[in-house]
């Protein structure tokens, strides 16, 4: 049981991750993401398997914008919105990066605050892209230093303050990586550089690299 629960585990995470995608099911950036994409680096070693899990984000990502773009009448598959999704993945390779850090023997408790640490990290460099590129215009996002901190505190007019985006990140990306971390713990997951003799010499780690005007979102 414990074999097949291991074996068939990233299924499940891709599966529960393009779902709990669907727009309106959880709040605003309070998104499994950032969690998956950690232990995606930390418990997944194989090409294949971090492949999936930007495949599944690559995907779900091009669906979403096409369901605001025809279904609800947004600018979604314009150059703006394609800055903004550059910028997340930007986010992304941070957390992967990250979660390269550790491996599957990392106590859980480590690997809820990296996890949380990725997520603080994705809402540095989105937020920060967002304020220093700024391809929607927004007027609040000036290059000063001012600029800079409304883009990481108030955001634009007519949008949650970001401030409540940061607070929903830093949930996201705890809970879901104590689910997930968990969730491979209990298993028995282990990534080929923690087999040690069994798999051969670790592979080196590397970092492998929708939309709402004011802030970039998962």
């Amino acid at each position: 049981m414990s074999g097949m629960l291991k074996a068939g585990l990233p299924a499940i995470f891709m599966v529960l991750l393009a779902a709990m995608r669907w727009p309106g099911l959880l709040p605003e950036n309070l998104s499994a993401v950032y969690g998956l994409v950690f232990c995606a680096g930390a418990f997944l070693r194989s090409g294949r398997g971090l492949g999936a899990t930007f495949g599944v984000l690559l995907v779900t990502d091009v669906l979403l914008l096409c369901h605001y773009q025809f279904n609800r009448g947004v600018e979604a598959l314009g150059a703006a919105s394609m800055v903004y999704l550059g910028m997340n993945y930007l986010g992304y390779a941070g957390i992967l990066m990250l979660g390269r850090r550790f491996s599957a023997g990392s106590r859980w408790l480590a690997l809820v605050g990296g996890g949380v640490l990725g997520a603080l990290i994705f809402y540095l460099v989105t937020n920060t892209a967002a304020w220093f590129f700024n391809p929607f215009r927004n007027p609040e996002y000036t290059r000063t230093l001012a600029g800079w901190i409304t883009a990481l505190t108030k955001g634009t007019g007519g949008y949650p303050e970001t401030w409540t985006f940061f607070r929903n990140t830093l949930l996201g990306g705890g809970l879901f990586t104590a689910l997930f971390s968990g969730a491979c713990k209990f298993a028995g997951t282990e990534s080929p550089a923690d087999k040690g003799e069994e798999s051969g010499p670790p592979e080196a780690s590397e970092g492998e690299p929708e939309a709402a005007a004011g802030e970039a979102s998962a």
